[in-house]
């Protein structure tokens, strides 16, 4: 089985349009050795053809240009995308299905009841699209059953309910719901290897660890450095974890979570914001990384398992 990383930036993608802090200046001037990374997504697949989408960002239409495998092109209008499963109703992870409306036949979507209500109410993406292509809703639960996924045979998942929180349009932004944000189990039929998904993660429970800890690879939050990050250039009111997101760094951050793992697991941090010095190759967040086994992801990166 294969997954496709298409892109590997947090929200506004990097560098930002408005942005001006050091990382998005120096990648426009050539001064930081940095790559330039679309929205969040990742695509799974079993055979290379047909795949899921997971997570349907703003940019999918350069993903899928920058990416020919999901492109089959064995009809007039064809895609390789087979379904799309949604992580939350964020912004940056559902927007992309408006560019999807092409299809002659209904999309088939992939959420949890609590995003199916934010996308059919605060923004009404699923009532947009029945003007279109309409959607096919099979809705996920998250009492740790598996489910198929329609269109794909021999791939199935497995959600995770996460501490997190709801996109700022939600009514339930101040009152997070289980199910409001998942994280995403994938397993290999014929190998028993799994893959742990969380682009948005605020927090580690022993539980998750444990699980974490039974995988091949984890590709988890890595959306900010410090918990002030934004705070301290002048860009939010807000810290790392008021917007739902562990930071990398800190007592009972990210690196020392997944220093807690075993060694026989690869370790992948996605979701980057703009802001995070570890965006710079050659800089000492990244190096510490090193030190760590951490990876990061970038637009492009597969990972087979």
């Amino acid at each position: 089985m294969r997954i496709r990383v298409l892109g590997s930036s947090a929200g506004g993608g990097f560098p930002q349009w408005n942005c001006n802090c050091a990382n998005c200046t120096g990648v426009r001037q050539g001064t930081v050795i940095a790559r330039a990374r679309t929205q969040s997504s990742i695509a799974v697949s079993v055979d290379g053809v047909d795949w899921l989408l997971v997570n349907a960002s703003p940019d999918i239409l350069t993903q899928i240009r920058d990416n020919p495998e999901l492109q089959p092109a064995r009809a007039v209008r064809d895609s390789g995308i087979a379904a799309v499963l949604l992580m939350d109703a964020q912004i940056d992870h559902v927007t992309g299905l408006l560019m999807l409306r092409e299809r002659q036949t209904p999309l088939p979507l992939l959420a949890t009841p609590e995003v199916f209500s934010d996308i059919s109410t605060g923004f009404p993406i699923t009532g947009i699209l029945s003007h279109y292509c309409g959607v096919a809703v099979h809705e996920l639960g998250i009492d740790g059953r598996t489910a198929d996924v329609p269109g794909l045979p021999g791939l199935q998942v497995q959600t995770v309910a996460l501490s997190s929180k709801p996109p700022p349009y939600s009514p339930f932004r101040g009152n997070p719901r289980p199910g409001d944000n998942i994280g995403l189990l994938l397993q290999n039929p014929a190998t028993g290897a799994r893959v742990f998904y969380a682009p948005g993660l605020a927090s580690v429970t022993p539980d998750l660890l444990d699980l974490m800890a039974g995988c091949s690879v984890v590709l988890v939050d890595g959306t900010f450095w410090t918990d002030d990050e934004m705070q301290r250039q002048g860009l939010s009111k807000k810290a790392a974890l008021d917007m739902g997101h562990l930071p990398q760094s800190g007592p009972g951050g990210m690196i020392e979570q997944l220093d807690r793992l075993p060694p026989t697991v690869r370790k992948v941090l996605i979701h980057i914001n703009n802001t995070n010095p570890m965006l710079v190759e050659d800089g000492p967040e990244r190096a510490l990384l090193t030190r760590h086994g951490i990876d990061v992801a970038h637009d492009g990166m597969d990972i087979e398992f």
